[in-house]
């Protein structure tokens, strides 16, 4: 008998935090026949293969190629109607995948939902860096879903039913970052149905380093240029918009100086970082010869290679 939902969890060097991760998911609130647990293992140096191994999971190894591909591969071997993505470094709640699950059942015409997305916090937000994560919002689901053009979930916390996913062809796996709203835009849900459940929640350990959230900020960047070549179409952008983003930047550098210890003066200080480090990574690639040339072909067939532990 199939489970109601395979969890694919995409890990690379994930040694110390994955072991809370599968102990939060093996403590889910639903039965254990009713959802299956996919690790795929990036090409990890570390020990993250061992510290999955004493978990009742599918734990799949592929040479290092990203999260994307970690992803399709997971998606590849699931053998729930339901997909669920988390990450190596969140902790699910325990009434995680019940709470998605009841969001897309909660009507008559549950084949009309496409997926959903739940709530996610900061765990252990103690830093400057991941406190001020919790007060942008940078993993907030609703705000993102909510967006007019292109909505989307963080794959921390996200569930799509998994014929959707193979009629989309799966992540694009030439992405570095924004692979999750290239996915969404792909899949293209129509209105409502892809619901926000606020009770779905999942802590996510964010970067608590200015450096670490920098190189992850550069990081987005580079796949905000991705996907806007990839969606040149619709998302045109010129020298003069270039710019003028550089001139807004100055403007946030120079507030970001004024001191300060409250929650306001971390706000412009994060959003300083954040701005500066996006802004380096979008100019490397977007303007990039050969970048363009490469977003100028298709999306590539996914041919996972996969290897079973």
């Amino acid at each position: 008998m199939n489970p109601l939902v395979s969890v694919v969890i995409p890990a690379y060097n994930a040694a110390d935090d994955l072991p809370r991760c599968l102990s939060a998911l093996k403590g889910q609130s639903l039965p254990a026949t009713d959802y299956q647990v996919i690790v795929v293992d990036d090409g990890s140096s570390d020990a993250t293969v061992a510290a999955a191994k004493p978990f009742a999971i599918d734990l799949i190894r592929q040479d290092n190629r990203g999260a994307p591909a970690a992803r399709n591969a997971g998606i590849a071997i699931a053998r729930g109607t339901w997909v669920a993505f988390t990450d190596a470094d969140c902790v699910p709640s325990r009434r995680w995948l019940e709470e998605l699950l009841r969001a897309v059942s909660a009507r008559a015409d549950s084949g009309g939902f496409v997926g959903a997305a739940g709530r996610t916090v900061g765990l252990n937000s103690n830093a400057q860096a991941a406190r001020f994560v919790d007060l942008a919002g940078g993993l907030d689901a609703e705000r993102h879903l909510s967006h007019p053009k292109w909505p989307f979930a963080p794959t921390c916390n996200v569930l799509y039913r998994r014929s959707k996913l193979l009629a989309a062809g799966g992540f694009d796996e030439r992405y570095c970052a924004y692979d999750a709203c290239d996915l969404h835009a792909r899949v293209r849900p129509p209105a409502g149905a892809f619901p926000f459940v606020p009770r779905a929640v999942v802590l996510h350990k964010h970067r608590d380093s200015w450096a670490g959230y920098f190189r992850q900020q550069r990081g987005y960047g580079r796949g905000l240029a991705q996907f806007m070549l990839c969606h040149r179409d619709e998302t045109p952008w010129s020298g003069s918009q270039e710019l003028k983003a550089w001139g807004e930047l100055a403007g946030q550098l120079a507030m970001a100086i004024i001191p300060g210890k409250n929650d306001a003066w971390l706000l412009r200080r994060g959003q300083a970082v954040k701005s500066l480090a996006q802004r380096l990574g979008f100019t490397a690639v977007f303007w990039s010869r050969n970048a363009r040339q490469s977003w100028s072909e298709t999306m590539p067939d996914v041919v996972s290679s996969v290897r079973h532990v």
